[in-house]
C-alpha cells in the first residue's frame, strides 16, 4: 500500500477520533482542503506522522485547540468582497426596511470581521435598532476574538477602502479607537448581538431569520455536508428572506436549489421562496 493510501487511513481514523473525544466533526468536509490543513498543524507540531497527531489529540485537549485553529482558520477583512455588501445596500436593505424587527444569521463568523461589516451597514442605512445578530462558529477562540472587535492596525488600509466601496455613508474611522496594538471597535457594534458556539454539521436551525450570510464556508464541505447546511439556512429562513454565500459557492447543484431564487446572481445573494 502506498503512501498516499496510508495517510488517507489515518487521517479518516483522526477525524473520527476528534469527532468521538471532542464532538468536532470534520468528517464530511472536503478531503483535500482537510489533508493540507491538518498537514499543516502536524508539520507545526514537529510531529512525523497524522497518527502521531491522533495520538496527541487523544490525550491532550490544549493540542486539539491547536489543531481546531488550522480547521478552522478562515481569511477574511472588513466589507471583503466590496460589491457583494453593496448589494446587500443597495437591493437587499429596502426589502429589510419593510419589516418591524430583523434576525440576521452570520454562520462561521470566524473573527468577527462580516459581522461587524454587517453592523456597520446596519447602522448606517438605519436598521441597527430593530435588528438582532446572531454570530455563529465552533472555534470558541475566534468567538472571544470576534467578542472582543480588536484587530491589527496594518489592517485598517484594507478595511477602510472596502468600507468605502461597498458605499459607506461615514468614515470608517468613526467605529474605532486605537489602543491595545490595534483597532478597537466600538462595543456599541455588538450590543445587539449574541455569540454562540453552533455546528452547521450538527447542530439545528436557528429560526426566522431575515437574513443568513454564509461566505467561504460551504466551499471546505462535501456535497453531502453541503445540502445539509443550505437545508438548515432554507429552514431557518422566513419566506422571502435572504442568503448570500461565497464569490465560489452557488446553490445550482443543490439538493434544495429549487427553494430559492437568485436574487443578485453576481453577488450570490438567494431568496427564500414563498412555497
Amino acid at each position: 500500500m502506498d503512501s498516499d493510501k496510508i495517510e488517507d487511513i489515518e487521517i479518516h481514523l483522526l477525524l473520527e477520533a476528534l469527532y468521538r473525544r471532542y464532538h468536532y466533526d470534520f468528517r464530511n468536509y472536503a478531503q483535500a482542503s482537510i489533508k493540507r490543513r491538518l498537514r499543516q498543524a502536524r508539520d507545526r507540531m514537529g510531529l512525523p506522522t497524522f497518527s502521531a497527531l491522533q495520538d496527541r489529540l487523544l490525550h491532550d485537549p490544549a493540542a486539539a485547540a491547536g489543531v481546531l485553529r488550522f480547521m478552522t482558520v478562515q481569511v477574511s477583512d472588513f466589507f471583503r468582497d466590496p460589491s457583494y455588501f453593496r448589494a446587500i445596500r443597495e437591493k437587499v436593505v429596502p426589502h429589510l426596511k419593510t419589516y418591524p424587527s430583523l434576525k440576521v444569521w452570520v454562520a462561521g463568523c470566524s473573527a468577527g470581521e462580516e459581522l461587524h461589516s454587517l453592523a456597520i451597514l446596519f447602522r448606517e442605512e438605519g436598521l441597527e435598532d430593530r435588528t438582532l445578530f446572531y454570530a455563529t462558529d465552533i472555534n470558541q477562540e475566534a468567538l472571544e476574538t470576534a467578542a472582543r472587535g480588536i484587530y491589527p492596525l496594518d489592517r485598517l488600509k484594507t478595511f477602510t477602502e472596502n468600507h468605502r466601496l461597498s458605499g459607506g455613508k461615514t468614515s470608517l474611522s468613526d467605529y474605532y479607537t486605537t489602543g491595545y496594538g490595534g483597532a478597537v471597535f466600538d462595543k456599541s457594534l455588538r450590543e445587539r448581538v449574541l455569540f454562540s458556539d453552533h455546528s452547521l454539521v450538527t447542530d439545528a436551525v436557528f429560526s426566522e431569520m431575515h437574513m443568513i450570510s454564509c461566505r467561504n464556508v460551504m466551499i471546505y464541505f462535501d456535497r453531502a455536508l453541503q445540502d445539509r447546511a443550505v437545508g438548515l439556512f432554507r429552514d431557518s429562513l422566513i419566506r422571502n428572506g435572504f442568503l448570500g454565500l461565497g464569490s465560489k459557492e452557488s446553490l445550482r447543484f443543490s439538493a434544495y436549489a429549487a427553494d430559492f431564487s437568485e436574487f443578485v446572481r453576481e453577488e450570490k445573494i438567494y431568496q427564500r421562496r414563498k412555497a
